[in-house]
Order: structure tokens, then C-alpha cells, then sequence
């Protein structure tokens, strides 16, 4: 390497440097406070399934129907906790109770001895899932300065995805330690979950209400609705329609188990994915302040194409590893970018609504992916499931291209 060469290269770390310094310390905080909670979570999560069908002898058609309850109800609170933060004009008091209810809920899991207190603490963690949601992206879009924007949420993105994956690899290892005892692993969970509520008490402080800034009295009427630009319903409608092609990770782990991976290595699947994804958040929602967001959302959809195909034809476990790879990049290249973009066009007054929205869009579009991946897969097989996700994000891709075409604007931060 030449010494003009090298110097690029010091150049080029010490400006990403400078700029993770530069990132509010509130932005940061907000991170690892996700970063925490998921890891407790994840503890939890990764084994309640099993835990309810082999100890608590629930079949498996309830524990869908628990979860597709849990889920359905956190995304319907977080358009009423959105609207309700843009109301009291404060998302910090939102974002402790929603949190603050899903860490008393983790003791629960221990004590639990029936499945009725197991279903009433997940119902009630789902509901505090949606009632920081939006106040929290709004939290941080209020914190974050207009050009670190896409850093920030990156960097919210990435710790709470290292989480996402801390959270599956300490449950291997709780239950190797502990011979398979949940309860002592559910009782670990407990700690970062409090942790968290604590790091966002005490270290995270929300900015004065600009001055001038306008009173929302009702956040979800019609005539406020009508104040979220064209270009917010742009990305929301954008959103939504590459969500229908991004169904759950569920799918990714039964095409691994199909090519033969052995049942005790199965959560490396979601490990890879997450690992990558948390790599890719913050890189991508840096470039794209620098560069036009909807360029990188251009590159992260067209990953997405290149992920369904490997998967549908790459064989043996090697190309299933390299579909879970650019699976994690794309989201790592699209999720926090597409939360980004609601900030850039949505009325600060209005952000918590906008996302409250925003989440249930993309909640509703979810869940009907999911549903439209298992009917492929049982009718057709695992090949026209990943097929028809690469149809849809290609019919994405156009919209995003028209949406760029029609709004020349959107995306530049310069």
C-alpha cells in the first residue's frame, strides 16, 4: 500500500470515527437499551415454544395462535402509543412504560406455573413492545441531528440486532450449562431487561419541545392525517408492498433443516442473519447520509431478489448459508433507512403518528407474508415461496424507481 494510500485510508477512519462520536449520546443509550432488551427477549423467546409443547404440553396450532395474537396486538398499540407521544408532545414517558411492562413481565416466565400466566406475560410484553415502538423512533428522529439521521437509526438498528442474536447463542449455552432447567435460564433474563428500563431512566434525556412548534390535539383525525405528506404515504405504500416479500425468518430455518442441518444447530441460522444484518445497519444508514437514501434502499431490495433465488436454487448447506447472508445484508441495508425516510417526511408533530402507522402497515403486511410463504410451501414447495418473495421485491424495486422519478427530493440529505 502506497503512503498516499494509507493516508485515504486514516483519512476515511478517522471521518467514521468522528461521526460515531458525533451521534448524540441519547442516540446511544437508545441502542444498547435495545440492545438489552433484546438479549432478554431473545433468552426467552428462542425457547418458549419448546418450553410450552414439551413441559406445558400446549400443541403447537395454540402456541401460533398465541403468537399471532401477541404480535397483531403490538402492532395496533403502537398507532395509538404514536399518536398519544405526538399528543403530550413527550415520547420518553411512552418509552419507559412499554418498557418498564415488558421487563415486569420476565419473572412471570419462571413463576409461571400454568399456561394461562405464561399467555397473559407474553400478551402483556407485546403490548409494551407497542407502546415504546413509535415513541422511540420518534424519540431518536427528535434526538438525532438532520445530518447524522441515517446514522442514528443505523446505529439503534445494529445494537439492538447484536441483541437479536446475543439473545439465541446465551440460551445454547444457559441450557447446556443448566442440563436444559428454563426456568434458571428464564430467571438470567430477567437481568438486562431491568438494566435497560434503568440505562433509559437515567441516561436518556428527551429534548425541549422546539419553540413554536405546533399543538396536536388529535393525532389520528382525519385532518392531521391529511397534514402527512404525499411523499410519507409514498414510502409507507413502498414499505409495505417489500414487506409482503420479506415474510419470517421462520421460512429461512425450515429451507436450512431441509438441506440437512442437524436440529442443534438450527439457531445458527437466525445468528448468521442477525450477525450480519447488525454488521451492515450502521454502514448503510451512515452512507445514506451521505449519499441518496433511496439509492441504498435500491441496493438492499435488489439483494433481497439475489437472496430469493440462491435460496430457491443454490443447493446444499453452503448455498443456503450464502441466501441467510445476503438475507441479513438486506435488512441490514433497508430496515433502518425505511425508518429513516418516515422521519425525513413526516411533520416533527406528527412523527410519533407517522409511525404508529407506519409499524402497523408494515405489522399487517408482515403477517400476511408469512401466511402467503406457508400456503406456497405447502402447495408448491420451498422454491415457489422464495420465487414469489423475489416477484414481489422486484415489483418493489419499480415503485421504489417511480417513487424516485416522481419525487426527485426524496432521499438527498444535501
Amino acid at each position: 500500500m502506497t503512503a498516499v494510500q494509507q493516508g485515504a485510508t486514516m483519512t476515511s477512519d478517522s471521518a467514521t470515527s468522528t461521526r460515531q462520536r458525533a451521534i448524540p449520546r441519547g442516540i446511544w443509550a437508545l441502542g444498547f437499551v435495545s440492545l438489552l432488551m433484546d438479549v432478554s427477549s431473545e433468552l426467552i423467546h428462542a425457547l418458549l415454544p419448546v418450553y410450552l409443547v414439551t413441559v406445558m404440553g400446549v400443541s403447537m396450532i395454540t402456541v401460533g395462535v398465541i403468537e399471532g395474537i401477541a404480535e397483531a396486538t403490538a402492532s395496533i398499540v403502537k398507532v395509538f402509543s404514536g399518536a398519544l407521544s405526538d399528543w403530550l408532545g413527550r415520547r420518553k414517558l411512552l418509552a419507559v412504560i412499554g418498557y418498564g411492562l415488558a421487563a415486569l413481565t420476565k419473572p412471570i416466565f419462571p413463576l409461571a406455573g400454568s399456561v394461562g400466566w405464561l399467555i397473559a406475560a407474553r400478551f402483556i410484553d407485546r403490548i409494551g413492545k407497542g407502546i415504546r415502538g413509535a415513541p422511540r423512533d420518534a424519540l431518536i428522529a427528535d434526538i438525532a441531528p438532520p445530518d447524522l439521521r441515517g446514522a442514528s437509526f443505523g446505529l439503534r438498528q445494529s445494537l439492538d440486532t447484536v441483541g437479536a442474536f446475543l439473545g439465541p447463542l446465551l440460551a445454547i449455552a444457559l441450557m447446556w450449562l443448566t442440563a436444559n432447567h428454563f426456568q434458571t435460564v428464564f430467571w438470567v433474563a430477567v437481568l438486562p431487561a431491568f438494566l435497560a428500563v434503568a440505562l433509559l431512566v437515567f441516561v436518556v434525556r428527551e429534548p425541549p419541545r422546539p419553540a413554536g412548534l405546533r399543538q396536536v390535539r388529535f393525532p389520528l383525525s382525519l385532518a392531521e392525517l391529511r397534514r402527512l405528506s404525499p411523499a410519507y404515504w409514498l414510502v409507507v405504500a413502498v414499505a409495505t408492498t417489500f414487506t409482503l416479500a420479506r415474510f419470517s425468518e421462520a421460512f429461512l430455518i425450515l429451507r436450512a433443516r431441509g438441506t440437512g442441518l442437524p436440529l442443534v444447530l438450527v439457531p445458527l441460522v437466525l445468528v448468521v442473519m442477525n450477525a450480519v444484518y447488525a454488521l451492515a445497519a450502521y454502514p448503510a444508514g451512515a452512507l445514506s447520509d451521505r449519499a441518496n437514501r433511496l439509492t441504498v434502499l435500491i441496493i438492499g431490495f435488489t439483494l433481497l431478489i439475489g437472496a430469493d433465488l440462491v435460496l430457491a436454487y443454490a443447493p446444499g448447506l453452503t448455498g443456503v448459508a450464502i441466501g441467510v447472508a445476503l438475507w441479513g445484508l438486506h435488512m441490514g441495508l433497508t430496515q433502518g433507512l425505511l425508518t429513516t425516510l418516515v422521519a425525513d417526511t413526516a411533520p416533527p408533530e406528527l412523527r410519533g403518528t407517522a409511525y404508529g402507522l407506519f409499524n402497523l402497515a408494515s405489522g399487517v403486511a408482515l403477517l400476511a407474508a408469512s401466511v402467503l410463504a406457508g400456503v406456497l410451501w405447502e402447495g408448491f414447495g420451498p422454491r415457489a415461496t422464495f420465487l414469489a418473495g423475489a416477484g414481489i421485491t422486484a415489483a418493489a424495486l419499480i415503485g421504489l424507481g417511480m417513487v424516485r422519478l416522481r419525487l426527485p427530493g426524496l432521499g438527498k440529505t444535501r
